[in-house]
């Protein structure tokens, strides 16, 4: 097993960070609104599928009583 030397762990991960692209306000600011966006739409789905479910089974356990 190699040996750990801090400083050559340090200076491996300042060279990687080095590399990062960190996305612009516009990009993340688009990304964000579009999330957004997205999690209304599926909301509005779910919603929509979970309450025909639960008429089908209304509906279904009233023929049962």
């Amino acid at each position: 097993m190699a040996k750990f030397n801090p400083g050559e762990f340090l200076r491996q991960v300042r060279s990687e960070a080095s590399k990062v692209v960190w996305p612009t306000w516009r990009e993340t600011s688009t990304t964000a609104i579009f999330v957004g966006i997205m999690m209304v739409v599926l909301a509005v789905f779910f919603l929509g599928v979970d309450s025909l479910f639960g008429w089908i089974v209304r509906q279904l356990l009233s023929l049962a009583a």
